[in-house]
């Protein structure tokens, strides 16, 4: 049988990265990337080739998400905002759910393949209509 003890250790990388990303939203609370000479990274697909890629506009989405500003947040990036968001939780919640078990399962092939499918129909496509 499992201890408590063991199972909390197990735990230890996704609350890790649980408090890596509210470390992030701290600094997304008071940095606002709308603002030029911010301190925050550009994308660098767009830096580079002018192009916005399947994740741009991520952060002022959600920095918009942050300030309670779910209509901006979908106008920065509708797909992420959308699809990503509540995967992204999903993924986080099986992870630590399968870690707490002491299991260890990859992500679904089929889940794999819709996210890359769905990223390049929407790099291609934001840039097609200029989203």
């Amino acid at each position: 049988m499992q201890t408590l003890k063991g199972a909390f250790a197990r735990v230890k990388a996704p609350f890790g990265v649980l408090a890596l990303g509210g470390a992030g939203a701290v600094l997304l609370l008071f940095a606002d990337p709308n603002k030029p000479g911010n301190l925050l990274p550009k994308c660098p697909v767009n830096w580079l080739t002018g192009l916005n890629c399947p994740a741009c506009g991520a952060t002022r989405m959600v920095h918009a998400l942050l300030h309670g500003d779910v209509v901006g947040a979908f106008h920065f990036n509708a797909v992420l905002l959308a699809l990503g968001v509540p995967l992204a939780v999903w993924l986080f919640a099986r992870w630590t759910r399968d870690r707490w078990n002491g299991e260890r399962r990859s992500v679904p092939k089929p889940v794999g393949v819709a996210v890359l499918v769905v990223a390049a129909v929407w790099g291609v496509g934001r840039n097609l209509a200029g989203v």
